[in-house]
Formats: C-alpha cells, structure tokens, sequence
C-alpha cells in the first residue's frame, strides 16, 4: 500500500508564519496533504507565493465574518475528487473553519475548532460548534465512510494532555463541559490517533508565548487527528507524530501516514 503523509499545524497567522520560515519547514516535512489553520488571511492577502508551491494545488477557505482572523488551507500534491469549504450553517461557515478534500477511499477535513476563552457566549459556540461538526460527520460516518479530521481543537482532553491541569480546570480549553465533548466525540466511534498509539507519552502541541512557556515545556495538546474506528480496524494508521522541534508558531505540527 503506498503510504500518505499528513501533517496539521496551527500557524497563527500564515504571513507572520512565511516570515518564520513557514516554507523551508514545509519542504523539510515533504508531506502529501499538508493542512493549515488560523490563517488569519483574506483571499487578496495570499501572495503568488503562497498560492503556487510547486507541486501541490492549494484549497482555502476565509473568515467573512472579520479581517486577520480563522481561516484554514490545505495544500495537496493529491488531486482531490471534490473540495467543500463549511458544513451548510452560516453560523459557522462565515469563520471560515472547515475545508473538506474527498480522496475517493477517504474524506480529509481541516478543521479550526473555536477557542471558547472570550466569553461565555463564545464557549456557548465553541461547544455548539463540536456539536453540530459532528452531527454533520454522522451520515457519512454511518455508511462507513473513512474520515480524517485534523485541526487544532482548542481542547485538552485529559489531565496528561496539559502541564498543570489543576491550575487551569477552570480555564476554558481544559473545562469539564469541553472535555466532554471530545468524551462524546470517541464514544461516536472517532480514534484520538496519537493517543490510540501513545496512551502513557506526554508531549504537547501548543504553549503559550507568556512565562517562557514553551522554553519550560508547560504546554497542552490541543491538536488533534481524528479518525473513524474503521481506519484503525483496517489498519491504515501509521507513526503519529507530535513534532515539537519545529517552530514559527505557538503551535508546533502534528501528523501521521495514511495507508491508502
């Protein structure tokens, strides 16, 4: 089986990230279906640089809804049968937070889940959002479809999934309703990838730039990729990584390979 490599990564701002050295870090990873998020970019912003990677098409989708803000993309050296941006609730889709690629044999979605930190009304819709993510996943999960979704989550899952749980249980992104929905999430049928191949490993995808934060390794692994139980039944998960070692963002990349 020829393999796929996936990596996700967080780059909090896609032209702060290109100035970081976003492209050589690209090239080095060589992936085949390389996802971004928090692009924080409006289509004229996208410079012929950015667009024409040679060797990959690339597939965007906007925030509408307010200027250097959300945003993902994915670049493919895949040619995808179909591309969708949103789930159909405008709600969501004028953040630009969902882009999805059909491969055929699996459907690939790029995901920028909502911080809830702002206000209780935004951790209303971060958590509404899981909801209603994953509603749109049921049919299509229900007659066996083979879906990947990566992204950042926003959410630490268990305590070992963050530096300080108990200092931050009242923090949104380690709340007990948000880690609850991920709960809802794996009893639904979804595989925490790295978690399924790495249940004791401690490592972390996100710290924040205050309190030397990541220099100290006080982080939290809010990102993520997700698949259906049948991926691992079918055993086409390999190697999920958590690279830490690469920088240009608060967050670091994930991945893993995909056997077609």
């Amino acid at each position: 089986m020829d393999g796929i490599k996936l990596i996700s990564w967080n780059v909090n701002g896609l032209r702060a990230a290109w100035n970081k050295g976003f492209l050589e870090t690209f090239r080095r990873m060589d992936a085949d279906l390389f996802a971004i998020q928090e692009t924080k970019l409006q289509p004229l912003q996208l410079t012929e640089e950015m667009l024409h990677v040679d060797g990959y098409n690339a597939y965007w989708s906007f925030s509408m809804v307010k200027k250097g803000y959300s945003g993902v993309g994915v670049y493919s050296r895949i040619p995808p049968l179909r591309v969708e941006t949103g789930i159909g609730i405008p709600r969501y889709d004028g953040e630009g937070r969902v882009i999805a690629l059909d491969f055929g044999d699996f459907l690939f979605f790029n995901v920028y889940f909502p911080n809830g930190q702002m206000s209780d009304e935004r951790l209303r819709y971060k958590l509404d959002f899981y909801r209603d993510f994953f509603a749109y996943l049921a049919p299509m999960k229900k007659v066996g479809k083979h879906l990947v979704i990566a992204g950042d989550y926003n959410t630490a899952h268990n305590e070992i999934d963050l530096k300080n749980p108990k200092a931050n249980e009242n923090t949104s992104g380690f709340l007990r309703v948000e880690r609850d929905r991920i709960d809802a999430v794996i009893r639904e049928g979804y595989v925490d990838t790295f978690r399924y191949f790495y249940p004791e490993t401690v490592k972390y995808s996100w710290w924040s730039y205050r309190f030397k934060a990541r220099e100290r390794n006080a982080g939290w692994r809010i990102d993520y990729i997700f698949t259906t139980q049948n991926m691992i039944a079918a055993d086409r998960i390999r190697d999920p990584i958590i690279d830490n070692t690469v920088f240009g963002s608060d967050h670091c990349p994930i991945g893993l390979t995909l056997l077609r």
